[in-house]
């Protein structure tokens, strides 16, 4: 039971001082900071202490897990958890929402309703990291997007109100998609199959009441029984990986409803990672966003696209990972050289930032899609663990650099306000100390090895390399475009003889606030890359038996599938030519006897003639 109100006062802390909030007096802006402020902090402390301390680095499974009925009648549970999947996530967003907090002393207007909307945000960020209940998931995926929606709408640029509609547009069509997803999920979902397969539904933490209606179903004809639907994502994986209960029904196109879940819930991920084609909210978002909400956006929010692939599609949808590949791969790829051409091409110092985010979760959505298992390999799946575990260092080193860069670019923004990347030059000489600080940020944002960027990309592009050379060749090839925008960026800001731009007396040192904010981006970003074990031993067990489990399913559940398929396809090969030869000798025959029977017998010599065609005809039929 402690464990029930220490995880949900870690996710809901932020909400309830939020409320409390709202009864502060007017003009009191200084106090609602420093309690916003030390809220961020205290969350990180109940993360680290009642989630990441107790954590075990050897289970595989789901920990700190519990299942409390909230709404019985459709069986949706409270039900929260973590693993090697979700820690890091947990972890990082309790940081960046306390750097972000210190950033958001720049926030002069309605600075009330603003750290309000800051809080419910962090608590709807924690709750999709934690959520195992499918409709408790999306309950928390809805719950941030209104907060990012005003705080884009209110505090923004001069462009906000088209930015916040842009990714309130884009986000509530991918959550529409999801949701018809989780319906088509739950409704063809039944928990009577793992009973009879001897599954334990407690081990899926099913809530006793619920086992034991199943239970009770035990001995009834299978005709008789009544559906038992789950929206617990952990029992839906079980269903997606040893059942059929998900792919025997053919839909559209000849797809099964495990395909068209997958492609659904692909869509809407995709479209918060954001891959192109459906990444345009991002560029606008972030140049009219205020610097601290550009930094949760690029650090926290984006992940969750990713974090939606590993957690749920792959593991419920496997058949469709399998067969979609290639095309997921393929967006990954495209996204990479995309976002890199387009930040070369970018003038706006916070744009090109923000594409260089499409580019990088690039690597993300590559590293994810790589099923590297087959049988061309020998069922190979060192390097699809290599993939998969890239692209979660890669999500977090990119939350860490992100959030940095976006916070430098914030920094000459509130002084010059323009971020005209041809106007700067020379900030070095009147900036030295945050310019090596934003130097350190922006290589780990290009890759250098020793920082935090280089670990994720490395690990997808040798993960790729058995699984297609041309894409593991295109996405190696991408650093060479990211160093391109960066060095180019960083020699057209902080190099060069002298500021070319307006505002050149506001040019001021980095202030003790801002050294706040940007000391741990850099500590951090150093500290991942040269030891990048702090990160992966977390993870390191939940996805290797992730990875097994999904390799043993290729090799006897879809090997199976892929082989009886094959052999249908020869029956049918074979069947179709024996039609073929049959009809081609009676058509050979039947005019050979038309022939014979055409010749008129009005002489002798026509008997003949006519004799000589029929035995013709005779010793074909024979």
């Amino acid at each position: 039971m402690d464990n029930i109100w220490l995880v949900s006062l870690t996710i809901f802390l932020p909400t309830l001082v939020a409320i409390g909030l709202s009864f502060v007096p007017k003009g009191a802006n200084e106090w609602v900071r420093l309690i916003t402020l030390a809220t961020t902090v205290v969350t990180f402390g109940l993360v680290i202490g009642c989630v990441m301390m107790p954590f075990d680095l050897d289970a595989q499974g789901i920990q700190n897990a519990f299942a409390v009925k909230w709404i019985p009648s459709f069986d949706i549970d409270y039900y929260l958890g973590i693993d090697g999947i979700s820690l890091p996530l947990v972890v990082l967003t309790g940081f960046v929402c306390i750097v972000a907090m210190i950033a958001s002393w720049s926030i002069k207007k309605n600075v009330k309703a603003y750290c309000m909307l800051f809080l419910i945000l962090e608590t709807g960020m924690l709750g999709v990291f934690m959520a195992l209940d499918f409709f408790l998931f999306y309950v928390f995926w809805e719950v941030m997007l209104l907060p990012m929606y005003f705080l884009i709408g209110i505090w923004g640029g001069p462009r906000k109100e088209y930015a916040a509609i842009k990714f309130f547009l884009y986000t509530l069509f991918g959550s529409v998609l999801m949701l018809i997803a989780i319906l088509m999920l739950y409704f063809a979902s039944d928990l009577n199959v793992l009973q009879d397969q001897g599954i334990d539904l407690a081990s899926l933490n099913i809530r006793d009441e619920v086992a034991v209606n199943v239970a009770g179903q035990l001995d009834l004809p299978v005709d008789q029984r009544t559906p038992t639907h789950t929206f617990n994502i952990t029992a839906l994986a079980v269903m997606g990986q040893q059942t059929d209960l998900f792919s025997t029904q053919e839909y559209w196109f000849g797809w099964s409803l495990q395909h068209w879940a997958f492609v659904l819930l692909l869509i809407g991920f995709l479209i918060k990672v954001p891959s192109v084609p459906v990444h345009t909210w991002l560029p606008d978002a972030h140049v009219e966003a205020p610097t601290p909400i550009s930094m949760i956006l690029a650090g926290v929010l984006l992940k969750m696209g990713g974090y939606g692939i590993i957690r749920i599609c792959y593991p419920i949808c496997p058949h469709a990972g399998y067969d979609f590949s290639t095309f997921v791969c393929t967006l990954g790829v495209v996204s990479m050289v995309y976002g890199a051409f387009a930040a070369l091409a970018q003038k706006d110092f916070k744009r090109m930032v923000a594409y260089s985010s499409v580019s990088h979760m690039g690597y993300v959505v590559l590293g994810l899609g790589v099923w590297s298992a087959t049988a061309g390999t020998m069922f190979d799946q060192q390097s699809w663990n290599m993939g998969i575990k890239g692209a979660m260092f890669q999500m977090i080193g990119h939350g860490v650099s992100s959030a940095g860069m976006f916070f430098m670019v914030g920094v000459v923004y509130d002084r010059v306000h323009h971020r005209n990347l041809n106007e700067f030059g020379g900030l070095y000489g009147k900036m030295p100390l945050y310019t090596a600080l934003a130097m350190i940020v922006f290589f780990a944002g290009l890759g250098l090895p020793g920082l935090c960027g280089f670990i994720g990309e490395v690990f997808v592009v040798l993960s790729v390399w058995k699984y297609s050379i041309t894409l593991a060749v295109i996405s190696a090839s991408v650093v060479i475009l990211t160093a391109g925008y960066i060095l180019w960026a960083i020699q057209r800001v902080y190099l060069g003889a002298e500021y070319k731009g307006p505002h050149e007396e506001a040019l001021t040192p980095i202030t003790v606030r801002e050294l706040t904010v940007a000391v741990p981006l850099v500590v951090f970003a150093v500290y991942f890359g040269v030891n990048p074990n702090s990160v992966l031993k977390y993870m390191d067990a939940t996805i290797d038996h992730q990875v097994q489990t999904l390799a043993d399913w290729t090799r006897t559940t879809k090997m199976a599938e892929l082989q009886a398929e094959a052999d249908a396809d020869d029956d049918a090969a074979t069947e179709q030519v024996s039609d073929e030869s049959g009809t081609s000798e009676s058509s050979t025959t039947q005019d050979l006897i038309e022939a014979s029977a055409a010749v008129a017998t009005p002489s002798t010599e026509d008997v003949v003639v006519k004799s000589s065609y029929t035995q013709m005809a005779q010793a074909a039929v024979q």
